[in-house]
């Protein structure tokens, strides 16, 4: 079994060129994520990685709405927060007990992080026309493990109802579909 910090690198690795890839006249344009342009999606994956090292450190997240990330070149912060999200999860027991305020074991924390890392780095990818290719160990251990959280997910309005996939999908559109996306998504036509 795969350290989680050794995934969040892998999974870092394979978003960092798409957040790079991102040109600011794509910012207002549409994603995957219906409530989310591109601009309100980058800023979210920033708040998410910098809550989930804080949750990795087993620190207080940050609550309440966020400032505008997505300012100044915050291409390069992005990668200095997953190199401390990556740091956080590979200190000494941050995978063992719990984090956070809702008391969920650490790996399922990571897993959540892990998933919404890659996740979103394809909605980006897919809202600006990049190509993304997520990590194959970090797709192995997203597919059960997001298959464990989909019901409490779903519940709590985080996926939305399964997507449905075609024979011989591959397991990251698997992994995808899971979450409610459907992996063909492709932004709407000018």
């Amino acid at each position: 079994m795969k350290k989680i910090s050794e995934l969040l690198d892998a999974a870092a690795g394979s978003a960092l060129p798409v957040i790079r890839g991102i040109d600011d006249s794509r910012l207002g344009d549409p994603t995957p994520c219906a409530e989310y342009d591109v601009r309100a999606l980058a800023g979210h994956l920033v708040q998410v990685v910098v809550n989930f090292t804080a949750l990795g450190a087993r620190h207080d997240t940050e609550s309440g709405a966020a400032a505008d990330a997505v300012t100044g070149d915050w291409r390069e912060r992005f990668g200095e927060k997953t190199d401390a999200l990556v740091a956080a999860w590979a200190a000494p027991g941050a995978e063992e007990g719990t984090a956070g305020a809702r008391g969920f074991p650490a790996r399922t924390v990571g897993h959540m992080v892990l998933g919404d890392l890659t996740v979103h780095a394809w909605d980006l990818a897919r809202a600006t026309g990049q190509d993304f290719e997520p990590d194959a160990a970090v797709v192995d251990e997203l597919g059960p493990a997001l298959e464990g959280m989909a019901p409490k997910a779903r519940e709590a309005k985080v996926f939305g109802e399964p997507f449905p996939v075609r024979d011989g999908a591959s397991p990251f559109a698997r992994v995808l579909a899971l979450t409610g996306r459907d992996p063909d998504w492709q932004p709407p036509r000018a």
